[in-house]
């Protein structure tokens, strides 16, 4: 299991103190979990899992798939649920989204325009 999740990390392309954070643990923590010197806990588990989509089942055993896929409508609520984390200090993102709830319909509209000529330019190179 402490391979598989030096798999997940590089997978993720984190560094051992960046996932570490991710996780409420330090990053010799993580070189330990990775080493073999420590053993991953059911919370440690279960947080790797929730975080980052990980197949759990993948994760204790080696088999099926590593990540979950999730759907459209699972991953919006994913993200909106760590929008309103309080582990979220993006107070850009967080007044972004904020401002994006007071629009009208017709303001959708606008915005949908915009985006879809963003889009067009983008393709063109």
């Amino acid at each position: 299991m402490n391979e598989r999740l030096k798999i997940i990390r590089q997978e993720l392309g984190l560094s051992q103190e960046s996932f570490g954070n991710s996780i409420n643990l330090s990053r010799s923590h993580i070189a330990s979990l990775e080493n073999g010197l420590r053993e991953l806990t059911d919370r440690t588990i279960s947080d790797i899992c929730r975080i980052y989509n990980v197949n759990e089942n993948w994760l204790r055993t080696g088999k099926d798939k590593m990540f979950i896929q999730l759907d459209r409508e699972e991953e919006l609520s994913k993200w909106a649920g760590s929008l309103v984390s309080p582990n979220n200090d993006n107070e850009f993102m967080k007044k972004f989204v904020y401002v994006l709830s007071k629009l009208d319909v017709d303001d959708w509209k606008v915005l949908e325009k915009i985006v879809t000529l963003m889009a067009e330019d983008k393709d063109k190179g």
